[in-house]
């Protein structure tokens, strides 16, 4: 054979293995490109799971305070103005009930009888100030009349007993029913509405729970 026909046989084969021999680098170049991918990678699947944790706040930190429901070894007083007694009375009933319902003994209630709604605030704060008493409730029913003394008693008695309570340090809760009509009353003393003496008094163990914890913590003032 001659070296002319033997030399053409061999080109084919000299080429492909310089293709092979240039192809080697560009592959390996070609990793070590890729190679920086898997860190990206790891960086984004990092930042996704850093997205989705919770994010801590200095609120966290803190305490939240709720009080107790519970009211054993509290000690309550009810204000009750006797002007439509028809009323009051079925209001301290559900006062009463709702009391003991929460773990408070009847003899750790006190009741003081006032002649109507607007006597409330002057007893109910005197009983606040005793230091006696984790919370006070006043009881009483005003219906709207002819006249403007509707207002002037509903006025009264709603600053009055906010007084008593920011003038005290003790929670002096209003349980004072203000309607336009005997019906309006009685359906909210047990009627159709619910009884809201027993609502003021789930309302006194609550806050006078709450300030018991706060004050033996050292966060709220104690009775001024």
């Amino acid at each position: 054979m001659s070296c002319a026909v033997q030399q053409q046989r061999a080109a084919p084969a000299v080429a492909r293995a310089t293709m092979v021999r240039a192809a080697a680098p560009m592959a390996a170049a070609g990793r070590l490109a890729a190679a920086p991918a898997a860190p990206r990678q790891q960086q984004r699947r990092q930042g996704s799971a850093a997205a989705r944790a919770p994010v801590r706040t200095a609120a966290a930190a803190g305490e939240a305070y709720v009080g107790s429901l519970i009211g054993t070894g509290m000690k309550f007083g009810v204000v009750v103005g006797r002007f439509n007694d028809l009323v009051t009375k079925l209001l301290l009933e559900g006062a009463l009930d709702a009391f003991n319902r929460h773990g408070v003994a009847r003899e750790d209630v006190d009741v003081a009888w006032v002649p109507g709604s607007f006597e409330l605030p002057v007893v109910a704060k005197a009983m606040a100030k005793s230091g006696e008493y984790d919370a006070v409730v006043c009881i009483g029913v005003v219906v709207r009349g002819a006249t403007t003394h509707y207002d002037a008693v509903v006025g009264g008695a709603t600053s009055g007993v906010l007084n008593a309570s920011t003038d005290s340090g003790v929670p002096v809760i209003f349980g004072v029913l203000t309607c336009d009509t005997m019906e309006q009353a009685l359906d909210r003393a047990g009627g159709k509405v619910g009884n809201k003496g027993g609502e003021a008094a789930v309302t006194a163990v609550e806050m006078g729970s709450l300030l018991r914890t706060l004050r033996a913590e050292g966060k709220a003032a104690q009775p001024w």
